[in-house]
């Protein structure tokens, strides 16, 4: 039965042939990943990719501004924050790529089916929040970048970084790998960038390891710089978009849980590499900040410290000029490769997102360029109005807004810590009079009350019962096969993931 156009329907064919090693779905012409179904460790290879797309989110241009932060102020006293996040993205990363894995539907997906319409729409309304929030500091900082190579004006920029990011999305019509291998490409020239000034700034390694394995909080405002330094850390988005890409893969029903495991490795391994990033940043910040041979323009830079400013820190530790002009260069070289690869990586999330809770099914331009609006217009208006002062501030505001329960019971309780402190000193400090700030402490702490609520909800209500592969392929559940309709079994690779940028070159054929 051909595919009616516009919406392809892709369903894995039930019947009495073995699942062992039936691929979870057969389509003979689509532009796939296709995993072998021998058990070998070159399958690893078939698997490396969205690791990489996702790590870009921990060491986007808001990430960049909180590290350089963190090492002017205290050194390298909030190393372990990093360390702590890092090893807690890796947990709740490869739980996000298993449930793409496991049950064939990407988490916006499971929410629309999971929660009533109401809740679902609320859910979709703070994903799009989050998604801008992390969004801002990338479109941000890749003008930044424009400015410090091309004397860009920074509002040019914003607009050339939405639409840099449209065209480096066609590269999907080529197959998800040529992006893969980009994104890989990017996070490695950050790399190198920040490897490379590391070697020239020459952080005391004793010190580094002390502000890496021990907990510390000193100075004023070390809490709330650890705080945003966390929140930078924290991309809910990446949860949407992890579980997505898994599922640009033909697994076969035999390899799911080497799946799974490769997966954690390739997450495992690109973290790490996001990791050293931060740690480089951070290190290198705290040592030429923190310098007794700094002259006072530099001083003033490293006391109120962003990235529009940070482009001296290699000049500051290049004493004998050895690199020249491109001492300010290689800093904002990273950066552009962090914010354009982040703002491709962020542009996929907000499709997923509004395809799997609404369920739209809108041409590929279309949904690319309001995902892209969500974020450049306010950014836009920032800094037109604000200039770089103002867009560096906004990066700061929106950078701070079992294992896993602790992690996330962590996380909510950070969020309703710092919002209760934030606000009480907020009445404390104001100008309004009793009786007003009597009403707003009951408007704001109503609000917190809701939020805590929502969260008991979540939490509390009974899940709806789901079918999970893992369990279609024990032998006791084959039998029950026979009396399962085509759309009971998910299917992988999802042919919606693939060819979510752009529509596919040639027509898609049902295969029952």
């Amino acid at each position: 039965m051909a595919a009616s156009a516009g919406q392809p329907q892709f369903i894995a064919s039930t019947g009495n042939r073995s699942f062992q090693n039936a691929p979870l779905i057969e389509n003979v012409e689509s532009d796939q990943i296709v995993v072998s179904d021998k058990k070998s460790w070159r399958n690893f290879f078939a698997y490396m990719g969205p690791g990489f797309l996702v790590s870009i989110a921990y060491i986007d241009p808001g990430n960049f501004e909180t590290d350089l932060q963190a090492g002017a102020q205290y050194k390298y006293g909030l190393l372990w924050i990093i360390l702590v996040a890092s090893c807690a993205a890796l947990i709740i990363q490869s739980l996000a790529a298993n449930l793409g894995v496991v049950t064939g539907k990407h988490l916006a997906e499971h929410c629309r089916t999971e929660y009533p319409k109401v809740p679902n729409f609320i859910l979709w309304v703070l994903a799009e929040i989050a998604i801008v929030a992390c969004d801002i500091p990338e479109v941000i900082g890749t003008a930044f970048a424009l400015n410090m190579l091309f004397k860009i004006p920074v509002w040019c920029g914003v607009l050339l970084t939405g639409f840099s990011t449209l065209i480096l999305l066609a590269l999907q019509q080529y197959g998800v790998r040529k992006l893969e291998f980009l994104i890989a490409f990017l996070v490695f020239t950050i790399a190198a960038c920040f490897f490379m000034e590391l070697g020239y700034a020459k952080p005391d390694a004793s010190e580094v390891l002390n502000g890496l394995f021990v907990p510390q909080l000193k100075g004023n405002g070390a809490t709330g710089l650890a705080i945003s330094l966390l929140g930078a850390m924290v991309m809910p988005h990446n949860l949407f978009l992890h579980s997505a890409l898994v599922l640009s893969r033909k697994i076969p029903r035999s390899g799911i849980k080497e799946a799974c495991r490769f997966y954690m490795i390739e997450s495992g391994f690109a973290l790490m590499v996001a990791f050293l990033i931060n740690i480089s940043v951070i290190s290198v910040s705290g040592a030429v900040c923190n310098s007794s041979n700094l002259n006072p323009d530099d001083q003033k830079n490293c006391q109120d410290l962003d990235l529009n400013k940070a482009s001296f820190l290699l000049k500051a530790c290049d004493r004998h000029n050895v690199l020249g002009s491109w001492s300010s260069k290689l800093f904002a070289i990273a950066l552009l490769a962090s914010g354009q690869s982040s703002t491709i990586t962020g542009t996929y999330a907000g499709q997923y997102v509004m395809q799997g809770f609404l369920n739209l099914r809108l041409k590929p331009w279309i949904r690319n360029f309001l995902t892209r609006c969500l974020a450049i217009v306010p950014s836009l208006i920032v800094a037109i109005i604000g200039g770089s002062a103002g867009a560096g501030k906004l990066i700061i505001i929106a950078s701070i807004s079992a294992t896993t329960w602790v992690i996330g019971s962590l996380i909510m309780g950070i969020n309703i810590y710092y919002l209760a402190t934030s606000f009480i000193k907020l009445l404390l400090h104001s100008h309004l009079k009793v009786i007003a700030r009597v009403f707003c402490g009951i408007l704001g702490f109503s609000g917190m009350l809701v939020y805590l609520t929502a969260i008991a909800y979540l939490v509390l209500r009974k899940n709806k019962e789901a079918t999970h592969l893992l369990a279609l392929t024990a032998p006791e559940s084959r039998e029950m096969d026979n009396g399962l309709d085509d759309t009971s079994v998910y299917s992988l690779p999802r042919e919606d993931i693939i060819s979510m940028q752009l529509p596919p070159r040639r027509a898609t054929v049902d295969v029952n």
